[in-house]
């Protein structure tokens, strides 16, 4: 999101200076005015009166407006303004927890845990949305149907009681991605439909858009159902593909090639090697049990098909939460968690983000030593359709669950699955610390329940002889004492007792803790397993209270 804060007196703009967005100080409601249709929030630090003065004649639409949240002088309450459910709520979250604020927000299906139709995760509604969600909220009876297509597809569990209750006075939610589906008060249009496009090299931009209009009034279908659109990895980036404004999948035409299809074409196999493009390409991106609901339908430069998924596809995203400070957590952590149906981890993890989780996910916390358990349930889950949010400390591909779930992921069908990045504890001990991992340097874990130790002490010696700075994970625990005295031990062969090491506990974290020592009198009793131990090379000093590891520009500053 493009974020503006506005402050308007000096401890407003100080409280700005902890935010990570743009900020200006001084004529708060013209730059409101002025900045109102260039971007997606503001944070205005000043009363909620003011704020209200100033945003209230600007208000046109909820789906178009920015979000507005208002932060009081004392950086004490945040309030969630305008735009709820299209980024306020969360963005008052945010602030409040940069901000150690309280977040006050009002929206009443989310304080109540009553589903928002309107943002409800994987549907597109339409209808009298307002009015059903005002009869969910007063406990009035409201019944949940699917279309005859859909009987078994899922539904949030959320809405599991909405299913064979009474309609009362006629208030229905019904699941379609049938036009004709509208004439009932709310419809909710799941991404049942993959779009299959093919064309020639010199197809116009809308080739394939004219055709597709032609199709979905044909077979009544909605155009809020689609998914993504699928085609040959050679026309992915065609204008005839993009101008569509969806999601695309692209395939090889080997892949495409080994799909049956009710009309393959000679010409189209001797042009790009597969004898079918749409139909094949919105049959694969369908998934197992996907049906053609549109057979090929051709144009003079473009085809299109249109197939329907037998469930949701689902998604793991295996996410990094960095070091534990949520003012370290990277945007893309955060979206992933809260756009999640249900959230996995470790408990002490999962605990780290329950600021992000809500009532209506699911929360599955494990015990520690359980990680192969974790990421079976995690990958069954997203093969089964759900969006998962597997959540671990720092990054998940240092010492954490990325390759667990990648193996795993082989016997589940390969579902979608996304790493997302996070700040592992080396980085932040480093920066703690100064610059000592700013050369060549090398991570290495201490534990040996998975490593033999014969094996990391190889690695040490390696180490050792290459001079290299290295950051010690899993350095000693209360059954394991001996193995980072028996690293130092090695390390000291080959390098100096005063080089400098650097221990941190509790990196970024409540309680953190640093002891400045050198490889000679590391007292590793002060050590435990929420500490990193960064032992300096040959040329890493203390300087000024910092940890250094040149990088070579000394030379050039002489």
């Amino acid at each position: 999101m493009n974020i503006l804060s506005i402050s308007i007196t000096d401890a407003g703009r100080q409280h700005a200076t902890h935010l990570p967005y743009a900020a200006e100080h001084g004529d708060l409601a013209r730059t409101v005015r002025e900045r109102w249709n260039d971007v997606d929030a503001f944070v205005l630090f000043c009363s909620v009166g003011i704020a209200v003065r100033v945003v209230g004649p600007l208000l046109d639409d909820k789906s178009t407006d920015p979000a507005v949240v208002v932060v009081d002088d004392a950086g004490a309450h945040v309030v969630a303004l305008a735009g709820g459910h299209h980024g306020a709520n969360d963005l008052a979250i945010d602030v409040a927890t940069l901000l150690g604020a309280v977040a006050v927000v009002s929206t009443a299906t989310d304080v109540t845990a009553t589903p928002a139709l309107d943002t409800l995760a994987g549907f597109v509604a339409v209808g009298n949305v307002a009015e059903i969600t005002r009869r969910m909220l007063d406990g009035d009876p409201v019944r949940l149907g699917f279309s005859a297509d859909l009987t078994h597809w899922p539904i949030p569990d959320s809405l599991a009681h909405l299913i064979d209750v009474p309609a009362g006075d006629g208030a229905e939610i019904i699941v379609s991605d049938r036009k004709s589906a509208r004439a009932v008060d709310v419809v909710l249009h799941p991404p049942t439909l993959v779009v299959g496009i093919g064309s020639s090299t010199d197809a116009a931009e809308n080739a394939a858009s004219e055709l597709l209009d032609a199709a979905l009034d044909e077979h009544d279908l909605a155009r809020e159902s689609i998914a993504l659109v699928a085609t040959i990895d050679r026309r992915a980036t065609h204008p005839v593909v993009t101008s569509l404004g969806l999601p695309i999948r692209s395939f090889t035409s080997t892949d495409l090639a080994a799909v049956e299809v009710p009309n393959p074409s000679d010409v189209v196999a001797a042009e790009v090697g597969t004898p079918s493009v749409a139909e094949a390409a919105a049959l694969l991106a369908a998934g197992p049990g996907g049906q053609l609901v549109v057979t090929k339908r051709k144009g003079a430069t473009a085809t299109v098909a249109i197939a329907r998924r037998a469930a949701p596809e689902g998604s793991l995203q295996v996410v990094g939460l960095g070091p534990g400070d949520a003012k370290h957590r990277t945007p893309e952590a955060v979206t992933a968690i809260r756009h999640a149906d249900v959230v996995i981890g470790y408990e002490y993890y999962v605990d780290q983000c329950t600021d992000l989780c809500r009532a209506s996910q699911e929360i599955v916390r494990s015990p520690i030593g359980a990680e192969i358990d974790r990421c079976i349930e995690a990958v069954e889950r997203a093969a089964k359709g759900q969006r998962v949010a597997l959540v671990c400390s720092g990054d998940p591909g240092i010492f954490a669950m990325a390759t667990l779930v990648l193996d795993v992921a082989a016997r589940y069908g390969h579902p979608p699955i996304h790493i997302v990045p996070g700040v592992t504890a080396s980085l932040a001990a480093a920066s703690i610390l100064g610059a000592p991992l700013a050369h060549d340097h090398a991570l290495v874990s201490l534990s040996d329940l998975l490593t033999p130790w014969a094996v990391i002490e190889q690695r040490l010696h390696a180490l050792a002889a290459g001079d290299l700075a290295v950051a010690f994970y899993n350095p000693r625990s209360r059954r394991r004492i001996t193995q980072l005295e028996a690293a130092r031990d090695i390390l000291l062969t080959a390098r100096g007792a005063t080089t400098p090491v650097g221990i941190v506990v509790n990196a970024t974290r409540e309680g953190e803790r640093v002891i400045a020592t050198t490889l000679g009198e590391m007292d590793t009793a002060e050590v435990d397993m929420f500490s990193i131990v960064v032992v300096g090379s040959s040329t890493t000093e203390w300087s000024n209270g910092r940890m250094v590891t040149p990088r070579g520009y000394d030379s050039a500053l002489a």
